[in-house]
């Protein structure tokens, strides 16, 4: 019996030997202090208590999977608390790549049928959906967990429009004049033609600008400082969390 079975009735403490794999798998791990790894080792034990993984594409569940996707997820809200993901209990991990069936209506009301191929998808009310093959290339700028489990940060509060359920601290206007001030630019930088080290596909609309942004938080958190240091600033009071101080510490 695997460990994600007992996690499924109560938290149990993950072996050390898997946790510091899990640990070394990615650069910004490291530059966690220890207290810090011993919070996230615990966070990540409630969350794989409370949450439900289920494997698809003939994929076989593990415990390396299951605390590989925990941890990575759970980093995000290491200083917001687990409360933050409290809305949704399914992780749904495949081997790879899988395929979504859409529909969409053209304008004059004719329907469109199409097969949507993706690493992760987060979905209002339900799943996570996750490749493992994506969360192993896991690194810089690309977390395809930090990416979807933003997108649940997002989907908090209502609508997925790149505003999360924001703090005391922050407020909406605030929010949305230095985050969309940031969007807009990306944007008419990624129309210009112009080749950007952040994921071009953060243009696509501001709640994929929230998740790649995200992701570019903790994996090169002095990319994002350079080029949008408002936004840096404003990501580190949402998130709690400095990662250039860190990575600049170490």
């Amino acid at each position: 019996m695997g460990l994600f079975d007992w996690w499924r009735r109560r938290p149990a403490p993950i072996p050390e030997a898997l946790w510091q794999r899990t640990l070394a798998s990615l650069p910004f791990f490291a530059t966690l202090t220890v207290d810090q790894q011993k919070r996230l080792k615990t966070l990540t034990e409630r969350f794989l208590a409370e949450k439900e993984f289920t494997a698809a594409g003939g994929l076989e569940l593990n415990d390396e999977i299951c605390v590989a996707i925990a941890a990575q997820g759970c980093l995000p809200i290491l200083e917001l608390g687990l409360g933050a993901y409290g809305d949704w209990v399914g992780i749904v991990v495949y081997p790879d790549e899988f395929v979504v069936q859409r529909e969409i209506a053209d304008a004059d009301g004719v329907v469109h049928e199409f097969a949507d191929v993706l690493a992760g998808e987060a979905w209002e009310g339900g799943p996570l959906l996750v490749s493992w093959r994506d969360v192993q290339m896991a690194g810089g700028d690309y977390n395809v967990v930090i990416h979807e489990f933003a997108h649940k940060l997002d989907m908090l509060n209502g609508e997925v429009d790149g505003i999360p359920a924001l703090h005391s601290t922050l407020t909406v206007d605030r929010w949305e004049s230095v985050f969309f001030a940031a969007y807009d630019d990306f944007c008419a930088r990624v129309d210009s033609g112009e080749e950007t080290i952040i994921d071009p596909y953060a243009s696509e609309a501001p709640e994929e600008f929230f998740a790649v942004l995200s992701e570019c938080f903790f994996g090169i958190p002095d990319v994002v400082d350079a080029e949008y240091p408002a936004l840096y600033a404003l990501l580190r009071e949402y998130f709690r969390q400095d990662p250039l101080a860190r990575l600049r510490a170490k």
